[in-house]
């Protein structure tokens, strides 16, 4: 419940604007005061009477208000709420917020603020995919903002894709979650994520394709439902999430020992693309070709089996052992057979296929595999997906 929180709502300009509405109600059933800011393009949506009216609280529209600022002041307004609340986020107010400008009242309440933010982005699917939007994504993830959506499905411009707003109740959920310190509060989780690159000397090196991008998404939804998250990171393409200990290395030997000392932990989610092979012979000096037309020899060993020894450990084994099966054929079987060799409890199953779009890009669409069945989720950004595993990892854990 959120009996007593003040919530700084503030409505973007767009179609969704109009579940605003209904997002007051919800947070207001749930015992919260919700505050409401209206942009000028979101006024062409919802009326400030209607969003006061639902509110039971004057809405703020203007920054140059000399009442408002007399009576309240920006600055005290953005820090006299508990959480502040974006939805719908534009992609106008996505880009506003990565850039920190402020030249109007809703942005320069986001920059004034020293409360944490949750977005529920909103646009066309187009808008959604581009790279500016995943740029300035990336960028408010990295300061900690924290997500809610977008969802997939049908929108008013008549296209289908990532970009709806998630639904009233859903963002009421992800409200409660950063305001109750969320359901895995006192709970460790170690995260791996990210390649390894395996030398074969000073400027080359063996790796498998991982953008680090779900193992990323993975830790942030830990965080955000209040676990303490150790997260061990390859050299990934995205940055790391803010708010968890970040632990970089390169290789999987590196890898292996900084598991090891992240022990104990309650979960162990394994999402990073471990090389299953190094480079014995790697060479210190950059190898160079002599004009004979014969390749240089490599001697290949075995990387450690990271997710094995966890999961077999008789003695720093954590309750929840979560791997990761990136599959190209016979993706439900493979990642089955995965699971009972490895010994952990899930297997996160997903087709990698290139015809898939799915290794490098915003999406997943995966198969949760554990000793009692195989629960296939649908297509989803991999903020999504990676929410909905922590969700399910905190079902185990509390």
């Amino acid at each position: 419940m959120l009996a007593g929180k003040r919530i700084l709502l503030i409505v973007g300009g767009g179609i969704a604007a109009f579940k605003s509405l209904d997002l007051i109600r919800r947070l207001r059933e749930r015992g919260a005061t919700v505050v409401p800011v209206l942009t000028k393009a979101s006024e062409e949506f919802v009326t400030p009477l209607s969003t006061s009216a639902l509110a039971g609280q004057k809405v703020y529209r203007d920054l140059f208000d000399l009442t408002d600022e007399a009576e309240m002041g920006h600055i005290e307004l953005s820090r006299a709420a508990d959480l502040v609340v974006v939805a719908p986020a534009t992609a106008d107010l996505m880009a506003k917020m990565a850039a920190g400008l402020a030249n109007d009242l809703a942005s320069t309440l986001l920059m004034a603020t020293d409360k944490r933010v949750l977005i529920a982005p909103a646009m066309n699917v187009r808008m959604w995919e581009h790279p500016a939007t995943q740029r300035n994504l990336a960028t408010l993830l990295g300061d900690g903002i924290l997500t809610v959506g977008p969802d997939v499905g049908d929108m008013a411009c008549g296209e289908h894709g990532p970009g709806r707003m998630s639904e009233p109740l859903a963002i009421v959920d992800a409200v409660e979650a950063a305001l109750n310190d969320g359901p895995l509060k006192g709970k460790h989780v170690l995260v791996t994520s990210g390649p390894t690159h395996e030398p074969i000397d000073p400027v080359r090196y063996i790796a498998n394709r991982s953008s680090g991008a779900q193992g990323t998404a993975v830790a942030r939804a830990l965080s955000a439902l209040g676990a303490d998250v150790t997260f061990v990171t390859g050299p990934a393409d995205v940055p790391p999430p803010a708010g968890v200990k970040v632990v970089k290395v390169q290789t999987a030997r590196e890898m292996k020992d900084a598991v090891e000392a992240a022990l104990p932990a309650d979960a162990a989610v394994f999402a990073a693309a471990v090389a299953d092979w190094r480079v014995e012979n790697a060479s210190g000096s950059k190898m160079k070709k002599d004009g004979s037309g014969n390749a240089p020899a490599l001697e290949f060993a075995e990387n450690p089996d990271i997710l094995a020894a966890v999961s077999q450990s008789k003695t720093n084994r954590p309750q929840l052992v979560v791997g990761f099966a990136a599959e190209t054929d016979d993706v439900i079987a493979n990642a089955t057979a995965k699971r009972k060799r490895k010994g952990c409890d899930w297997i996160v199953a997903n087709d990698v296929s290139p015809e898939t779009g799915i290794m490098g890009g915003t999406e997943n669409a995966v198969t949760v595999i554990s000793d009692r069945e195989a629960e296939t989720w649908p297509r989803l950004s991999k903020e999504q997906t990676a929410a909905k595993i922590a969700a399910k990892i905190a079902e185990v854990l509390q």
